[in-house]
């Protein structure tokens, strides 16, 4: 699946295609293809691209040929670039992970789930004969618990209509508790062979969540944590992942960790540690990963504020 692929290290592309203004300015030249050269230059080997729905699809549920066509540029500087791409929904019609996007009533809405059902339907008849190159990902955080059963019955559906183009492209199916690792263990058995867990890490948010001005519990940042003050090491990472990993072993299938990474607040001397630990844990255990984000998005690895530290930092990567 992800290892035959020759999926291991990547990074993602946040802010790009998602979580932004959606200008002409930003879809444009927020990344561009020097960052894909410079991306294998620093030896990852693929990236993950959040995509919000209405990039791609109207307001009315036809597609968007021009959203389309730039994932479509995207896949080819990575073919240049010799990257591979995982394609992650990031928003969906009625949902987003982030309350501040006001959209509502996917899980219990059959227009949005058909409108889901045909954004999936139209990557797959465009991507889906390159199963050696793409990745499909479903959606992005699923929410609350009581969204779980309904999510299921979704996600089953959607492959079962994606398998009609593209029965070769591994799919990753993530949890609730937004794709918590923990929450892994209450996914269905895998839909087919094709389907792997994903689940995004940002364990313990009270460090690399402190100061995000966007969770109300981490926002004050009058009393620093200090990364020997949060308790992390490799032994919190096996002991947080053991039930992941035993889930997937049972199932016969693989783990995805499509987010990690440290808020911009941390000094990155003390970010460096917690990267070590976990990457240690994921290495380890052979689990493919994606760190958030390349640039900017408050974790930006590009960024000038990671330059003293960014040679040790990727060679951990």
């Amino acid at each position: 699946m992800l290892k035959e692929m020759g999926i291991r290290e990547g990074v993602n592309l946040g802010g790009w295609f998602s979580q932004c203004d959606y200008s002409q300015e930003r879809l444009d030249n927020f990344i561009t293809e020097a960052d894909f050269a410079q991306i294998a230059a620093w030896g990852f080997d693929h990236v993950r691209l959040p995509v919000d729905y209405n990039v791609v699809q109207n307001a009315d549920g036809s597609r968007k040929e021009d959203g389309l066509r730039r994932i479509d540029g995207a896949l080819a500087l990575c073919e240049r670039c010799g990257l591979k791409l995982v394609l992650d929904l990031h928003k969906t019609p009625g949902y987003s992970f982030d309350a501040g996007e006001k959209e509502a009533g996917f899980f219990e809405s059959e227009a949005y789930q058909e409108r889901f059902y045909a954004l999936w339907e139209s990557f797959a008849a465009r991507y889906g004969d390159r199963p050696e190159q793409v990745v499909f990902e479903l959606l992005n955080e699923v929410t609350e618990e009581r969204y779980l059963r309904p999510w299921m019955r979704i996600a089953r559906e959607c492959v079962r209509r994606i398998r009609r183009y593209a029965p070769e492209t591994v799919i990753l199916l993530g949890s609730y508790h937004y794709n918590g690792v923990r929450e892994v263990t209450a996914l269905d058995p895998p839909f087919d062979a094709k389907v792997a867990y994903n689940f995004h890490c940002y364990e313990p948010h009270r460090f690399t969540h402190q100061g995000a001005y966007w969770e109300a519990p981490y926002r004050d940042i009058s009393e620093r944590l200090r990364f020997d003050e949060c308790g992390v090491s490799e032994a919190y990472f096996e002991e947080l992942f053991a039930p992941a990993i035993a889930k997937a072993e049972k199932e016969g299938t693989e783990l995805y960790c499509g987010e990690y990474g440290v808020i911009d607040v941390v000094p990155p001397k003390e970010a460096l540690p917690w990267f070590r630990a976990i990457h240690a844990v994921l290495e380890r255990h052979g689990i493919a990963r994606s760190a958030w984000s390349y640039k900017e998005m408050d974790f930006g690895l590009a960024d000038a504020r990671m330059d003293a530290v960014r040679e040790e930092l990727l060679n951990l990567l």
